[in-house]
């Protein structure tokens, strides 16, 4: 049986950037302006800047989106299957799915980071960490996380009234640096093996992190996280601390 945490087979290391064309809360979101350029580029660029990678695919069902990534330096070898391209198609299955395609092309994959088309602030630095703490741990995942703004213990709910109650109200005496720090998917990169995409969870417990800092951080799913992932990436870059591609 192959051991799903083993790091040690030889064989290419390969970026998905998974690009479908149906995202319906921003319509045409993964080939959309971003700063000056399709958001999809920045992606591509980053992973190239690591020089970690023997292939750069850019897993799409769409041509317009994969003509897009192929002029960004993106590769398109294949245009991902409709059943791999629905509201519910997960980052395992598609990432195994590109690295399957590979092994049946006669290339081998051993490692495969799944980095989102829409993570503008991914840096080269912590995809690289992720890529060693991977290899040194062998463990099955290393993804990217950061911290919650604010202590989830005290979490409030609202009522369809609008009425406020303690979602642990075990917790509303506590003070809130005396309560455990949380983190959650900071949506940027998911290192791991092909098998391990296959069979696993991706938050699995033998999974590791690379920890972000929340200022890097910005999952863009509406109009209104696009704006101000614009206004994060424009300071940033200012401050010089990410590359402009």
């Amino acid at each position: 049986m192959t051991d799903v945490c083993s790091q040690t087979r030889r064989g290419n290391t390969i970026a998905v950037i998974p690009a479908r064309g149906g995202s319906k809360r921003i319509p045409r979101k993964n080939i959309k302006p971003f700063c000056g350029k399709p958001i999809l580029a920045y992606s591509i660029a980053t992973a190239r800047a690591t020089g970690l990678f023997d292939h750069i695919v850019v897993s799409t069902d769409d041509e317009e989106i994969a003509a897009v990534a192929r002029q960004w330096g993106g590769e398109t070898p294949f245009l991902r299957p409709a059943g791999l391209a629905d509201d519910f198609a997960g980052t395992n299955a598609v990432a195994a799915h590109a690295a399957e395609w590979f092994l049946q092309q006669g290339t081998a994959v051993a490692h495969v980071c799944c980095l989102y088309a829409t993570a503008p602030l991914a840096t080269p630095l912590y995809i690289t960490k992720g890529f060693e703490i991977l290899k040194e741990r062998h463990c099955p995942f290393v993804f990217s996380v950061t911290t919650f703004p604010a202590a989830v213990q005290r979490a409030l709910r609202l009522d369809a009234q609008g009425r406020v109650s303690a979602w642990y109200p075990e917790f509303m005496p506590t003070r809130t640096q005396d309560l455990e720090e949380a983190y959650h998917d900071a949506a940027q990169f998911y290192w791991g093996s092909p098998e391990a995409f296959a069979r696993l969870s991706l938050f699995d417990s033998g999974s590791s992190v690379v920890r972000l800092p929340r200022h890097l951080v910005a999952d863009i799913d509406t109009p209104e996280d696009w704006t101000l992932a614009e206004c994060l990436y424009r300071t940033l870059v200012a401050m010089g601390e990410i590359a402009v591609w």
